[in-house]
C-alpha cells in the first residue's frame, strides 16, 4: 500500500499522520512515480496551514507538497516522451509529493540528467527555477549591479547570493543572526547585514555611494518592504516573492513608489513564469546547467525520513534552519 503524511485538518505540523493513501492507474495524460528525493519549501507551510499561496489547497484529507524527483513505474496510454525507468523531477503542483509514490501529469514533468544527484536536485528545483527567473527575467541581472537579497542564509537566498555573483553581481544580504551571515558570505554575499544589528539601506547606501541597488530580491514582506523601497536606485526594481513576517502593508504608487524614484514592484510567481511548456523546459534547462557547472549547490543541511515530515516542519517554521531541507521516502 502507498503510504503519505495525510492531512484530514489542516492546522500545525502534528496534522500531518504517516498512513495510507490509495494510488489508483494513471489517467491517460499521467505517468505513475516512486519518489526517491522530495523537496521542502516554506510555502508547504502555508499549505498546510490553509493557505492557499502560492496555489491552491485541495480540500482535506489531501497530501501536500509540489516537489520531487523519482523513477518512472508506469504510464498513461496518451503520454509521449516518458518510459517506465526514467529518472524524472517537477517543481510545481498539483500537490502531492508528500507520499512515496503519486501520479503526475505529464506535461509538468521533466527529465533528470543523468550527472545531477536526485537529493540535490528535489532540494534545488522549484527554488532554483524560481531563482531562475528572478535573476533573468524579473530583473536581468548584469555584470557590476548591486543587489539587495532578504534571508540571504535560507534556502532561496543561499541560492541566489550563489547565482547572482556568478553573474557578475555585488551582493548585499540581510540575514537574521552573525552565524547565518558566515554562512551568507560564503555562497557569495558580498556584504552580508544582520538586521538586528544594522539598517540595510544604510548599508546599500554605503557600498553603492548613495545610489541605491538595482534589485532587492524581498522575501520577508511586512517587517521589510518600506526599507527595501528605500534601498533602491530610481528606476529599481522590488521583486516581493515571498513574506515570511506577513503581508506587507499596502504600498502607495505616488508616494512609496513615485517619490522614491519612479520605483517598479511586482508580485513574482513561478506558476506564471513556467505556465508555457517551453518556458518551464528553458527555465529548468538553465538550473541544470547552473548545477552541473557548479555555479549553484543545495547545501542541503537535513534529510528527514518521510514519515518525519512534522519534524522537517517544525524545524522550518522555528526560523533556526540554514539552508535547504529533502525528506527521503
Amino acid at each position: 500500500m502507498n503510504k503519505a503524511q495525510v492531512i484530514k485538518k489542516l492546522g500545525p505540523p502534528e496534522v500531518m499522520c504517516w498512513e495510507d493513501w490509495p494510488l489508483c492507474d494513471p489517467k491517460n495524460d499521467e505517468v505513475q512515480l516512486r519518489h526517491t528525493a522530495i523537496g521542502v519549501n516554506y510555502a508547504d507551510t502555508y499549505h498546510r496551514g490553509g493557505i492557499s499561496h502560492p496555489w491552491p489547497v485541495p480540500a482535506p484529507p489531501v497530501v501536500i507538497g509540489f516537489e520531487g524527483v523519482g523513477i518512472v513505474e508506469s504510464v498513461g496510454k496518451n503520454v509521449l516522451g516518458f518510459k517506465e525507468g526514467d529518472r524524472v523531477a517537477y517543481g510545481i503542483p498539483p500537490l502531492g509529493s508528500y507520499s512515496e509514490r503519486r501520479n503526475y501529469p505529464a506535461d509538468k514533468l521533466l527529465h533528470l540528467p543523468k550527472d545531477l544527484d536526485e537529493r540535490q536536485v528535489a532540494a534545488l528545483l522549484m527554488k532554483g527555477m524560481t531563482a531562475e527567473y528572478l535573476l533573468h527575467r524579473t530583473y536581468k541581472v548584469q555584470v557590476g549591479d548591486t543587489i539587495l537579497v532578504h534571508a540571504a542564509a535560507g534556502g532561496m537566498g543561499l541560492i541566489l547570493c550563489q547565482w547572482a555573483k556568478a553573474l557578475g553581481a555585488t551582493v548585499i544580504g540581510t540575514v537574521s543572526t552573525k552565524e547565518k551571515a558566515g554562512i551568507a558570505k560564503a555562497a557569495g554575499c558580498d556584504f552580508p547585514v544582520v538586521r538586528s544589528d544594522k539598517s540595510f539601506s544604510e548599508v546599500v547606501r554605503e557600498v553603492t555611494n548613495g545610489e541605491g541597488c538595482a534589485v532587492v530580491y524581498e522575501a520577508i514582506g511586512k517587517d521589510t518592504i518600506q526599507e527595501s523601497l528605500d534601498s533602491l536606485k530610481p528606476m529599481g526594481v522590488c521583486a516581493a516573492y515571498g513574506h515570511v513576517s506577513g503581508a506587507p502593508d499596502p504600498v502607495d504608487i505616488i508616494q512609496d513608489l513615485g517619490r522614491r524614484g519612479s520605483l517598479f514592484i511586482t508580485r513574482p510567481a513561478i506558476m506564471h513564469y513556467v505556465a508555457k511548456r517551453a518556458d518551464l523546459e528553458k527555465t529548468s534547462s538553465n538550473l541544470f546547467k547552473a548545477i552541473s557547472e557548479g555555479i549553484i549547490k543545495a547545501n542541503i543541511n537535513y534529510q528527514y525520513p518521510l514519515k518525519e515530515a512534522v519534524r522537517a516542519h517544525q524545524a522550518i517554521e522555528s526560523g533556526k534552519t540554514i539552508g535547504t531541507t529533502v525528506l527521503i521516502p
